[in-house]
Order: C-alpha cells, then structure tokens, then sequence
C-alpha cells in the first residue's frame, strides 16, 4: 500500500468498505472521497472456526503492522491495533481501534475508526477520522506524458449508518466532510496541476445506501453474496467547494469447494457525475494507486482463490481488470484497460472471530505493482 492508496481506501470507507477495520486501513488510496460499500452480519454465530472456541476467551486486542512497497511511492511502515466487543449474542464483532503509517516519501497517516454490530444486529454504525500529509511524486500522471510532485494535507470524518429492514436487506444513511489540499512541490508542479485542473478540494456530502448481504462473516466469508449500492451528493450548500455527484455498485460473490478452499469473485462499478478532476473515479485495482488515473466512470472485475493449507495458513491467487471510460476522458490514462493479477499468502490471527493478516503481491500495467502486509482480504 502506498501514503496515497491508505488515504483514499478511508475516504472510501464510508462509502467503500463501511469502515471494515484493518482491511481499510491497509490499502489503497484515492485523490477525494468516494463512495461504496459496507459489511454484513455472520449468517451464524462464530462459535467454533479452525478448532477454536468461544470458550477459549480469546484476546480481545488486536494488533496487526502494516507494511507496503510501491516502485512509485516507497515504503510504508506503520501498525493497526483494534478492541473488539460483541454487544449482544446476535450482532457481529464490533472495532474500535486506531492506525498510524509513515512512508519512505516522509509522508504520515494516521486515523481512528469504529466499526459496529448492535441491537440483535439491526444496527450498524461505522465512522472513521483521518488525517495526513501526503508528498506524491507521479512518473506520468493522469497519462500526461509529464512527471509530477505533489503535496497533500487531507483532514477527514466518515459516518455510515444501516437499519435491517427484513433478512439480509439493509437501508441507511453515510456522509462525508473532507478538506484535501494539493500543492506543486515547484513552480513548475504546481503550473502542471493548474493547467490540468487539479486543485484541492473541500468536500461536504450526505447519501443514502442500500445493501443485500448474505456472507457468513465479514473478514473471510466462505459462501453468500453481496451487493451495495449507493450514492454520495457533494453540494456547495453544505460546506463543500464544488457541487458534484457519485454512485457505486459494488457485488461480490462466494462459493466454498474442496476442504476449506473458496472461489470469490467481484464486480464494482463507480459513477462520478459533474466531479472536478480530482474526484473522478479511479482504478479500484490492487497493484495500482488510486488518483493516477482517472475518468467519470470505472467498472472493473476480479476472480480470486483462497485455498486453505491449514487451519490456520493459507493462500491466495487472483485477477482482474478495470476499465476507464466516459465523455470527458481526456485525463484518463494511456489505456482504458487496466489488468491486473497476483498472490498472496495469509495467516488467521483470531480463529473465533475469523481475522487474519494477509501477504500479497499484485502486478499492474505501466509499472504498477505493489507489496501488501495488510489486516483481511483486498476484499
């Protein structure tokens, strides 16, 4: 993961992940908030995985570091540590936890996050806060031919709420308030970002959500489906600098085979309508850092298999690509397709709640690739 990659994946939180805990603190990042997806309940409690029982009084600490590498953006170092609390015998695990990072580009993230299950798991509530300084420097950005160095300073806050209204289906409310700012490392830089349009952005935003999830666990579903669908409404009537719409689509999908092996697959979609340069949308790929290229639309797909060598070890191999396109394409990249494919291996640090740390190794286009030591799956 790259100092940009971690900043867009919380951005995205509310939207994208619904604050899923490490898994968001450790990956991608995005040039503005975007929006997206959220997790769901066990189909049953999680009484007995891998040999463990709930007897067992497991910790109920985690801590997991966090450690990535990118030919673009360095190295980054850092940690995660989450308390976890079950508040009734229904309702998933809940987070509460924080992170902090900081890259060989002197760039520092850090955020404090809350993920949680309540009420026989009829409520669920996810917020996050993050703050970073971000300093870039692009080989060839948004496919200008032209090198680029960039500072960032990002202050953030994500709500995300979801009521069930009847069996796996949830209806609720997120939103957003950021202030990202970007500035030329030179003269010369910061010329190219006006040229290209690419300011900061302050950004407000409310929307609503709708989410089918039939998954069996958040952090390693072995079989079910989800689906969640969205919207984000930026309005200058809210405190933002720019007006501007974006919509996601986000479906996945699990099958279990063999001993303990599962085949997961996922198809996501985001819509920016009317955005400013910086919050299109973006490549949603592992391998690549989010904001480098950019158009109005981004659909994309990926296949992963997650094959268990043991109750606690296990692997993974994947593919996929994503593809750009739109009527104001001219800052979208050289290609309009972007594939991407890879393999990581995992280790499950908490057998009762099925939580794991995973390695990865993910290989793009245009010498995109990246080394991942994260909490959970890409997905």
């Amino acid at each position: 993961m790259t100092a940009r990659k971690t900043i867009a994946r919380w951005l995205m939180v509310a939207a994208l992940c619904g604050v899923s805990a490490g898994r968001v603190v450790a990956q991608d990042s995005a040039a503005a908030p975007q929006q997206g997806q959220t997790p769901a309940p066990p189909a049953a409690p999680d009484t007995q995985v891998n040999g463990a029982s709930a007897g067992d009084q497991p910790s109920p600490w985690l801590l997991v570091p966090v450690v990535s590498s990118n030919p673009k953006l360095g190295t980054t170092v850092g940690g995660l540590g989450a308390f976890l609390h079950k508040f009734d015998a229904e309702s998933r695990v809940s987070l509460f936890g924080a992170t902090y990072q900081y890259t060989s580009t002197h760039s520092t993230i850090a955020a404090v996050f809350a993920r949680t299950s309540f009420g026989a798991d009829h409520h669920r509530l996810a917020a996050v806060g993050v703050f970073g300084y971000i300093k870039n420097d692009y080989d060839d950005y948004l496919g200008t031919g032209q090198p680029l160095q960039s500072n960032d300073d990002l202050r953030a806050v994500i709500i995300r709420y979801l009521y069930r209204l009847k069996g796996p289906w949830f209806l609720g409310a997120q939103g957003n308030a950021a202030n990202y700012q970007v500035i030329g490392e030179s003269a010369e830089d910061e010329f190219a970002l006006e040229t290209l349009g690419v300011k900061g952005l302050s950004a407000a935003s409310l929307g609503a959500t709708m989410m089918h999830d039939t998954r069996d666990n958040d952090d390693m579903p072995t079989r079910g489906w989800y689906l969640n669908v969205n919207n984000l409404a930026y309005r200058e009537s809210l405190g933002g600098s720019a007006s501007f719409d974006a919509y996601r689509a986000d479906f996945r999908a699990f099958w279990s085979h063999g001993r303990g092996n599962v085949f997961a697959l996922r198809q996501n979609n985001a819509v920016s309508i009317d955005a400013p340069v910086i919050a299109q949308s973006t490549v949603l790929l592992r391998g690549y850092k989010l904001g480098q290229y950019l158009a109005p639309y981004m659909s994309s797909l990926e296949l992963e298999e997650r094959l268990s060598l043991h109750p606690r070890w296990g692997a993974t191999l994947f593919a996929g690509a994503a593809a750009l396109y739109g009527e104001n394409d001219s800052h979208s990249a050289n290609n309009d397709v972007y594939p991407m494919w890879g393999a990581g291996l995992h280790f499950v640090i908490k057998p009762v709640q099925r939580m794991l740390v995973n390695f990865e190794y993910a290989q793009g286009v245009e010498d995109n690739r990246g080394v991942y030591l994260k909490f959970g799956y890409g997905w």
